[in-house]
């Protein structure tokens, strides 16, 4: 592999909230590269660090120690980032939500709005597409919130535990579409899960462990 041919590279990095004796250590010293269509799955239980390493991936948090680079030509828009917790505008309905990213990126509204339309209909909530979030549940909020990574057909998928809060069924739904996706573009395929089934279906797995990403050869 050449220099071109990586995405992020994480070199011992390290990420601690708080300081003295309030200081928390998220991450201890990550070592990973993420190539395009790498399909890579996180494994560990809650509060392993799994969240934080995606956030210092991403671009969300800046490690304390370390470093974490991108590649130049990988802009902040081609990083698509599912959050395990609600991130949809309450203000704004299911549609208007998948299709906002579109048209910030200066997608006309129709073409955005034919694009937001698709995703919803790949994840299976097509028909909540005029609902307000307060008016949908939390797993299918999650749905809509990986609809809005997909239509933006980014080259790097972060996905923190897409499937934690929907039943089987669903959830498999939402890792077809999610793997899907990434086939289409060649994109990086990066998923955190507490679940084997879950990891079972991406081609690489590591483990998070008290905050320390497991080497490859360490990963029961």
């Amino acid at each position: 592999m050449t220099p071109d041919d990586t995405l992020v590279t994480c070199a011992d990095a390290a990420l601690t909230f708080g300081r003295d004796t309030r200081a928390v250590v998220a991450v201890h010293g990550a070592n990973l590269t993420i190539r395009p269509g790498q399909r890579l799955a996180v494994v560990g239980a809650s509060g392993s660090g799994k969240s934080s390493l995606l956030h210092l991936i991403a671009g969300l948090e800046r490690p304390t120690s370390g470093t974490v680079t991108r590649a130049a030509a990988l802009e902040p828009s081609d990083i698509g980032l599912v959050f395990q917790n609600d991130s949809l505008i309450p203000a704004l309905n299911v549609t208007e939500n998948v299709a906002l990213p579109l048209i910030l990126a200066d997608r006309p509204e129709g073409e955005a709005r034919r694009t937001a339309l698709a995703a919803l209909a790949e994840v299976g909530v097509q028909g909540l597409a005029d609902r307000l979030p307060e008016e949908i549940s939390g797993g299918q909020a999650q749905r809509v919130a990986v609809a809005r990574v997909l239509a933006q057909t980014p080259r790097l998928i972060l996905a923190d535990e897409p499937t934690g809060r929907l039943d089987h069924t669903s959830g498999a739904r939402v890792l077809d579409a999610l793997l899907a996706a990434a086939d289409r573009t060649r994109a990086a395929l990066v998923v955190t899960t507490h679940d084997p089934s879950v990891a079972a279906r991406l081609e690489q797995r590591r483990t998070m462990r008290s905050g320390r990403l497991l080497a490859p050869e360490e990963t029961p």
